[in-house]
């Protein structure tokens, strides 16, 4: 109980703090994925949310399947399912938790096993516990992108519409 109590402050203070993503850095992530996506075709969207809804604060269960469960929701909402190769990729970062996750569509899915995008979290989470959300976030995106390359290169002359928008989304 106090555990639950002390995450539904430490939310809602999160809601009510200055944001932790300044303008500037915000710029500079949206850049970074509109030059990554001149490599693939695939299609990469940020989102970082400061607090979880309370709706998802009073879910029982542990906190790691709460966030993913958000993450796939945010997945969903920002319409990362919906590309012509459904390789789009959702990097969801929750200030609260300090905590990344990855969600890849359909079509990538297969090329990559559970354990490579779990590794792949594990290593971008420590930026983002050290309150370097920058770094953590062009490390995920710079991580997305090697995996969309190898397997959705972009081929010399190929024309690629930009799907999804390449700012990232706060909430």
């Amino acid at each position: 109980m106090w555990e639950r109590i002390k995450r539904l402050v430490r939310h809602r203070w999160m809601d009510e703090s200055n944001r932790l993503i300044a303008p500037s850095v915000v710029q500079r992530l949206k850049q970074k994925v509109a030059a990554s996506e001149v490599l693939h075709t695939g299609e990469i969207r940020i989102c970082v949310e400061a607090g979880l809804p309370n709706s998802y604060l009073l879910r029982p269960g542990a906190m790691r399947t709460i966030t993913r469960q958000r993450a796939l929701s945010q997945f969903g909402k920002l319409h990362v399912w919906d590309t012509e190769h459904n390789n789009g990729v959702l990097i969801y970062l929750l200030l609260a938790e300090r905590t990344i996750e990855l969600v890849a569509d359909r079509g990538l899915n297969p090329h990559v096993t559970a354990q490579k995008w779990s590794d792949m979290v594990q290593r971008l989470g420590q930026a983002l516990r050290e309150g370097r959300f920058e770094d953590g976030l062009g490390q995920a995106i710079d991580a997305v992108s090697a995996v969309l390359e190898q397997h959705f290169p972009l081929a010399p002359g190929q024309v690629r519409p930009n799907e999804l928008p390449d700012q990232p989304t706060l909430t």
